[in-house]
């Protein structure tokens, strides 16, 4: 019809920029001004498409926020009007609002949406595995101390023994899986995840770092099915935070080409029903190299702890070595020095950051189910204060904890992460799943140090769990190194 002159473009402009309901003026009065006249608003004379450096340099000059421009009365989708706009429904106007996004206190950063679709699938299979298989079996394990051999087996048919090696019989997935992993296990039992634990990053670990083809061919895919268990032995009786001051020596025999093993090793999981053990022991140049050890050797035993109060649904023991021919084909030959038992440290520590969380979610729902049906004065427990602040403070370091385990496992897996970081997660979810341990116990009252609740269990397998590979005051002087460059473990003499 017309066009109008640029500064009446910009009068209009800047009228209609200021007019309430600006919006819905263009959108309902541009069908019946007709598609000429609407377009000529925002296109400069002779154009028939959308200025939008027009309505830009108003904003500009006039020092608003830009808003959204409409290319026409009869084309308004996409934009926030569109949004906001008041439609006609049944003869009354109503305003059309975004759907309220819903708390999920289960998942209460949605951290399900950072995961593939691998991972949750191996979450839930391995989910399903344990609360089907395990769940039915750890009272009476935990409470007869009794360790069912046969679970090896079940999860090397599952797929989760060594889950992060590739080839050799092993899954190959993500160190995000195996923390998925680690955290379904101990929801149910933290000895049946330390087995796990052993068996994957302790034993096939360091076969597979360390070890030669020929070893890798022997045993990985031998462990990976759960035909036959592993041990660890680095503790020492008088060395559990300084191995560096391991007894155990390997004197090497050049006639016999073998090495002569002598020293104990104690607090072992697996050590009195392993096959194999992997043994960290000093040589002749005084540096520290792993050995595999294999049940039946002259000279070898694997006595059991007796009288342990955590983690009874595992076997715990000692290795005593009494000279011990050991082939030099079960040398591990490709690391020397402590870096080869702390990068098996370092693979398990991972494992137990998520598998701490998963200890302390069960005792949080379980809490919190309890408090529901408990009915105390009239009314549930859960709705008194101090048990909803309590609720919160659990749901907050869990959470906090599942988030940083997740970005640390992605770390892992582009090979960015530190050995620091690993200690500082393995100190927080060990302390942290202990406190919520200990504060569900006390919101069950009497009842929380019955057995058949699980939470008292759970407390107490977490204290071995806060101390073992390495207790939580070491790591935090392992931080404190890194912080301050500074060395506290030991003083100059």
């Amino acid at each position: 019809m017309f066009a109008l002159s640029m500064a009446a473009q910009f009068t209009f402009l800047t009228l209609f920029y200021f007019l309430p309901g600006y919006d819905w003026l263009i959108l309902n009065l541009g069908p019946f001004l007709g598609k000429d006249w609407s377009a000529a608003i925002f296109c400069p004379a002779g154009l028939r498409e959308p200025s939008t450096m027009a309505l830009r340099r108003v904003c500009c000059l006039l020092g608003r926020p830009q808003r959204c421009v409409f290319t026409s009365g009869l084309r308004a989708q996409g934009t926030v009007a569109q949004a906001q706009r008041e439609v006609e429904k049944g003869g009354e106007r109503k305003q059309v609002k975004a759907p309220k996004e819903q708390f999920n206190w289960r998942d209460a950063l949605n951290l399900e949406g950072l995961l593939t679709e691998e991972e949750i699938m191996i979450r839930d299979t391995t989910h399903t595995y344990c609360q089907e298989k395990l769940m039915p079996r750890i009272l009476m394990a935990n409470r007869n101390e009794v360790f069912h051999r046969e679970i090896l087996n079940e999860m090397g048919e599952l797929g989760v023994l060594g889950p992060t090696i590739k080839g050799y019989g092993c899954a190959g997935t993500s160190y995000v899986a195996y923390g998925l992993i680690a955290r379904e296990v101990e929801r149910v039992d933290s000895g049946y995840r330390s087995v796990m634990s052993v068996q994957s990053s302790l034993v096939m670990h360091p076969i597979y770092a360390y070890g030669t083809e020929e070893q890798k061919e022997k045993y990985l895919p031998r462990l990976a099915r759960g035909e036959i268990l592993g041990c660890f032995g680095l503790t020492e009786p008088n060395h559990g935070s300084d191995p560096g001051g391991m007894e155990t020596r390997a004197k090497y025999n050049a006639s016999s080409r073998t090495f002569t093993l002598t020293g104990s090793k104690t607090w072992i999981t697996n050590s009195p029903v392993a096959d194999i053990c992997v043994v960290w022991a000093k040589c002749d140049d005084g540096k520290v190299r792993g050995f595999i050890l294999e049940r039946g050797m002259k000279g070898l035993s694997t006595p059991k702890i007796e009288g342990k109060f955590s983690l009874r649904a595992s076997s715990t023991g000692m290795i005593a070595m009494d000279d011990v021919e050991v082939p030099e084909e079960n040398l591990l030959p490709n690391v020397s020095g402590l870096a080869g038992p702390f990068g098996c440290l370092n693979n398990a520590r991972y494992g137990i950051s998520w598998g701490a969380l998963g200890a302390a979610e069960f005792c949080f729902h379980a809490a919190r189910q309890y408090t529901l049906d408990r009915i105390q004065f009239g009314v549930p427990l859960a709705r008194n204060q101090l048990m909803q602040k309590k609720m919160a403070d659990m749901l907050t370091e869990i959470t906090i904890g599942l988030q940083s385990c997740l970005q640390l496992g992605r770390l892992l897996d582009q090979k960015k992460a530190s050995p620091e970081m690993i200690s500082m997660l393995k100190r927080n979810s060990c302390g942290k799943a202990l406190d919520i341990a200990r504060q569900a116990r006390d919101m069950l009252g009497g009842n929380g140090i019955a057995d058949e609740y699980n939470v008292i269990r759970h407390v107490m397998n977490l204290e071995a769990v806060n101390t073992y590979e390495g207790t939580h005051d070491i790591h935090a002087l392992i931080l404190g190194r890194a912080i301050t460059g500074l060395q506290a473990f030991t003083v100059e003499k």
